[in-house]
């Protein structure tokens, strides 16, 4: 019987820790820096490309170690240039979930040109377990987190990653319920020894997890998306249980303690279900909730999924919910759609059980 041999990627990993596997290969400290400039700016693929590195320590570094690299393995193209990418999350190589977490479940990214813009939705989780009722992920249940090699794996690999201009943690899972490893890829991307972005080209989404929230604020200056949906507590917790844990309105005074005038910004995710949350009196409510937080607000128009039996909102009656919030002073804009008919919209990204997986 034969075994697949898993090798730790060195995506994801940053100069103190590359410095601890070139002392491990026998090399001298500042082969880590060379390290991380082929892995981030010179975009290596394969270990051989490293060739700073002296022949022996890249045998020896091969039999245990690999850059992480993984294509995806599909593809879906929408009629409006959006693409759909299916990333696995364990190869012959390579295995992108933490371990411990599970595993079993593929993840997808979707990539929106628009314009002068390229942005990535990336995927932080295998599934989720917030447990939204309106989103398909949530459905799917919970089955691993990825690692920062994972996520990373999507940004550095899907095809045209070197002109892209933003990325979203907008995929699957809940980013902040993954908040190390989503640290970890945010660090590559804005250091100096990474790809150096400035953070107002990252946005990272969450449905209000406190204790990651928190972190992330203290720890980046990304930009937040926070799903409210509703401003109504009773409401919200029928759609999001995590309400329950985490109440909208903790939510919001944890941001007020933040600036979100300069260098960040925050955004409210609403999505508009047609007699549910979408009248006057939402909006009204709605306004009064984000007093003081210089919070914008992005309408999203509802994508029917199986299992849920919530209606689109009608565009007319969107745009009048947006014109009342900016009569009240909230920012508000309607967010177009793009990829439902690949099922790449939001809240449409399912992943796909893995052939052989429990």
């Amino acid at each position: 019987m034969t075994h697949n041999v898993y090798k730790i990627p060195l995506l994801g990993m940053s100069p103190e820790e590359l410095r601890a596997v070139a002392a491990e290969a026998g090399l001298r400290p500042f082969a880590a820096g060379q390290m991380a400039r082929r892995l981030y700016q010179g975009r290596v693929t394969e270990l051989d490309e490293m060739t700073e590195l002296p022949l022996r320590a890249r045998q020896w570094l091969s039999e245990r170690y690999c850059v992480g690299r993984e294509r995806a393995v599909r593809e879906s193209r929408s009629v409006d240039g959006t693409v759909k990418y299916l990333f696995p999350t364990r190869t012959s190589g390579v295995d992108y979930i933490v371990p411990g977490t599970g595993g079993g479940i593929d993840v997808e990214s979707v990539y929106i040109p628009d314009r002068d813009r390229a942005t990535l939705c990336v995927s932080s989780q295998a599934g989720c377990r917030m447990g939204c009722l309106f989103c398909m992920t949530g459905a799917q249940g919970f089955h691993g987190q990825l690692t920062s090699a994972g996520i990373l794996n999507q940004i550095f690999t899907v095809p045209g990653s070197e002109t892209l201009t933003n990325i979203v943690f907008m995929g699957m899972g809940e980013p902040l319920d993954n908040v190390d490893e989503v640290l970890r890829a945010v660090r590559v991307l804005t250091s100096p020894w990474g790809l150096a972005w400035s953070p107002k080209r990252i946005t990272v989404s969450t449905i209000g997890h406190i204790p990651g929230l928190r972190r992330l604020l203290d720890e980046t200056k990304v930009h937040v998306a926070v799903s409210v949906h509703t401003p109504f507590a009773s409401e919200r917790e029928g759609l999001m249980p995590v309400q329950r844990a985490w109440p909208l309105a903790d939510v919001v005074e944890l941001l007020r303690g933040y600036d979100f005038a300069h260098q960040r910004r925050l955004s409210a995710e609403y999505i508009m279900w047609r007699g549910v949350n979408d009248d006057i009196r939402h909006a009204d409510a709605l306004a009064r909730v984000l007093r003081g937080t210089e919070c914008r607000v992005n309408l999203i128009r509802f994508h029917s999924i199986p299992g849920f039996d919530g209606r689109p909102c009608e565009p007319v009656v969107m745009e009048r919910f947006r014109d009342r919030l900016n009569a009240l002073g909230v920012t508000a804009t309607i967010r177009a759609s793009r990829g439902e008919d690949i099922e790449a919209a939001c809240g449409m990204l399912a992943g796909e059980k893995r052939p052989g997986a429990d």
